[in-house]
């Protein structure tokens, strides 16, 4: 059985990010997160969320590759220079393909 592919954005992050992080998405046309917390180490050292926004959310997307590919642009060009986050896309299969 063969399905729909679409594109996976994922977003790791400074949960002190959210709430600009999610207007800008949106405007530029995301059709739905879902937001998880996170923890992990990395170059910026180790984020453990002791504290509501000290920690780290995992923000994902799933869309049409133009539209991750123009929102990943779009985060990396104003939120890396001067904040924790990393951002990848991977082709994933869905079921409901209309949905996304």
């Amino acid at each position: 059985m063969s399905m729909p592919t679409r594109t996976l954005l994922t977003i790791i992050c400074e949960a002190a990010l959210e709430a600009r992080l999610l207007k800008e998405l949106e405007q530029l046309g995301a059709p739905g997160w879902t937001i998880s917390d996170a923890r992990g180490r990395g170059t910026r050292g180790v984020r453990s969320a002791g504290w509501a926004n000290d920690g780290n959310i995992r923000v994902e997307i799933i869309c049409n590759r133009e539209l991750a590919e123009r929102m990943a642009h779009a985060v990396q060009q104003r939120y890396y220079d001067n904040y924790a986050m990393v951002c990848f896309l991977s082709e994933v299969e869905v079921l409901r393909a209309q949905k996304f």
